[in-house]
């Protein structure tokens, strides 16, 4: 029996490729950046042909490195960057255009004008989500609008559509020699096209949007045997997709209704199980898919999705110049006591969960000469904290089940100062996983499932244990002081981009 389970992990800023034994540990790692791409302000794009080269190349290093042959690897999962849309040729393999990034805010117009008939809730019973620039159906409505030439070849069958996963699927699986053109629900369920009841394209949706159904993947359960790799290695079988907010939900363990988990990354991620009915949300979050087994009912969940967290601490790096290294943002916050009064709203392309605001912008308020770097600096990592907040509040109104632990991973959860003050804020403990890259273990236990390394998921509960736990210490009346300053800041953000800009 082959010993181990790879991973792809492709990212927002880089692409992985993990392999983990049975007790969800790491065997093998390598990781490769991409570039990011900014042609315009609120514009963000990725070259998808780099990124299947990066792939490719950190899957042959992870094994090289171990020592491993493909042979050693009983299948591979997938997880990816939701939401970034893709359309390439199906005769040359050559996309038509960079991949819109999830970030990217260019179809912001397309929103307004769908809105204007039914507001922005119009499609949320059907879909789960709001209109809202980040989904991927009027990102691609855009392309189709944009691209020379492309509606019509995609009314003809000669243009495929895809998230990063059918991408990294269709490539891995020959490409333009027969390449399998899939995505799985969690990723279908991003789209805005799919409906949440049956799981399939709406037709419906496919006419509003003006979108040909013959570009469109096929839908998939997120494990299951698709198909065997042709590249970079042949043979393995890819059993798994989850797009990445739900593979680290999975990761996690969260199988149960009101486990909850927030991924600390470019952006924050907040997901709840919900169970095996669709929880419609009054509280400006949106209905997903949280996973779905093979011959299994489907598991959906909340989402509070927040555009800028890690990001901004790589802001204040790159941009001001105020750190050199991530990691010296707490080094700089520790060295005041608190904010000094000064709160960082970073809605740099508008603002998630579960405000929605597409015209917000980022402001820093609260400045006084008192203010030093320090203050900034602790601003940034609260601004991560205050957001999560917000969005666990909402999941709690709108599934009626307090979240009672909150369990934490990527990147942001090695700052200790950033994780104490969440615990405060959210008045619950935060917890730490062992295995802390549980996005792309969320992907390897997905394809395991389906090819019985692992034989259900009392399996993976067992590989589950705490790292490290931080429990609340600040009292309410403070907490209440803050949440409600920083709720002011917030408003004052609101639709400060004027439509000439």
């Amino acid at each position: 029996m082959s010993r181990y389970v790879g991973a792809i992990d492709q990212g927002t800023t880089s692409s992985r490729f993990m392999v983990f034994d049975r007790e969800g540990s790491v065997i093998a790692l390598a990781q490769a950046e991409h570039a990011q791409i900014y042609p315009a302000p609120g514009h963000v794009e990725h070259d998808a042909a780099e990124i299947w080269t990066k792939t490719q190349g950190v899957m042959r290093e992870a094994l090289d490195k171990a020592g491993l042959q493909p042979t050693d690897l009983a299948a591979v999962g997938i997880t990816n960057q939701r939401e970034t849309t893709l359309i390439w040729d199906r005769r040359t393999g050559k996309p038509l255009h960079n991949a819109l990034v999830w970030q990217d805010t260019r179809n912001d117009r397309l929103v307004s004008e769908f809105a204007r008939d039914g507001g922005r809730d119009r499609f949320r019973d059907l879909t789960g989500l709001p209109l809202a620039s980040y989904f991927s159906g009027l990102k691609l409505r855009w392309l189709l609008d944009h691209v020379e030439g492309a509606r019509e070849r995609a009314e003809a069958g000669d243009v495929l559509f895809g998230n990063i996963d059918t991408w990294l699927v269709w490539n891995l699986t020959g490409g333009t020699e027969g390449g399998l053109h899939v995505t799985d629900v969690t990723n279908a369920s991003r789209t805005q096209l799919m409906s949440l009841k049956t799981l399939e394209w709406d037709d419906g949706m496919l006419s509003v949007f003006g979108i040909p159904k013959a570009m469109l993947p096929r839908i998939v359960s997120s494990s299951e045997v698709y198909g065997e790799t042709k590249a970079p290695f042949a043979g393995v079988p890819i059993a798994g997709i989850l797009g990445d907010q739900q593979a680290a939900l999975f990761g996690q363990t969260c199988f149960a209704p009101g486990e909850a988990k927030n991924t600390y990354g470019t952006g924050c991620f907040a997901l709840m199980n919900t169970g095996t009915e669709p929880v419609p949300s009054k509280a400006g979050l949106v209905t997903t898919l949280a996973y779905r087994l093979d011959g299994q009912k489907p598991a959906y969940a909340l989402e509070g999705s927040i555009a800028i967290t890690g990001a901004l601490v790589q802001w204040l790096r790159d941009n001001l110049h105020m750190i050199k290294d991530s990691a010296e943002v707490e080094t700089l916050a520790t060295t005041v006591e608190d904010n000094g009064g000064v709160y960082f709203v970073p809605a740099f392309s508008g603002l998630y969960a579960p405000h929605w605001n597409e015209g917000a912008r980022g402001l820093i308020i609260g400045l006084t000469r008192y203010v030093n770097r320090g203050h900034i600096a602790r601003s940034v990592l609260e601004a991560t904290a205050f957001q999560t907040h917000e969005v666990l509040d909402a999941m709690a109104r709108d599934s009626g089940i307090p979240v009672k632990e909150l369990r934490a991973d990527g990147g942001m959860v090695a700052n200790n100062t950033l994780m104490q003050f969440q615990a405060d804020m959210l008045d619950v403990p935060v917890v730490r996983p062992k295995v802390s890259e549980t996005t792309a273990l969320g992907a390897a236990y997905a394809a395991g499932l389906a090819v019985g390394y692992w034989k259900g998921l009392d399996d993976l509960k067992r590989n589950w244990g705490v790292d490290k736990r931080w429990t609340p210490k600040m009292d309410a009346g403070q907490r209440e002081k803050i949440a409600a300053a920083w709720g002011r800041a917030v408003q004052r953000s609101f639709d400060w981009k004027l439509d000439e800009d």
